[in-house]
C-alpha cells in the first residue's frame, strides 16, 4: 500500500457494521492504525501490546491510566504508551472514539 484516503466517518461506519469496538484500517510492516470506540460505561478489556502505541482522542471523555499515570482525557488528547505497559480507559462518561497507531504493526 502506497497511499490511503479515507475519513473517520467511513471507518466508523465500517466498524459499526462489524459490531466490533476496533476497526483496523491500515497495516504495513512498520505500523498499523485503527479506530477504537467505547460507549459510556464500557469496560476496556485491552491488555499490554508488544508494540509502542499512540492514541488520539477524536471525541468523548474518560479517564486513562498507564503505569503510574492517571489522567482525564477528552477530544484532542494525545497519549503515548510504550510496548508492554499496562494501560486502560475507564470511567467513560461520553462515547470515546480513539485513533490508535501501533509501531511496528500490531501483532
Amino acid at each position: 500500500m502506497k497511499t490511503l484516503f479515507t475519513s473517520v466517518a467511513e471507518i466508523d461506519r465500517q466498524r459499526t457494521a462489524s459490531s466490533k469496538a476496533y476497526r483496523e484500517f491500515l497495516r504495513v510492516s512498520s505500523m498499523s492504525a485503527g479506530l477504537y470506540v467505547l460507549p459510556p460505561g464500557a469496560v476496556d478489556l485491552q491488555r499490554p501490546h508488544h508494540e509502542d502505541e499512540v492514541y488520539y482522542v477524536i471525541r468523548g471523555r474518560a479517564r486513562f491510566c498507564a503505569d503510574r499515570e492517571d489522567r482525564e482525557v477528552s477530544a484532542g488528547s494525545v497519549l503515548f504508551v510504550a510496548a508492554e505497559v499496562e494501560h486502560r480507559f475507564y470511567d467513560i462518561a461520553e462515547e470515546l472514539a480513539l485513533l490508535v497507531c501501533f509501531a511496528p504493526a500490531e501483532s
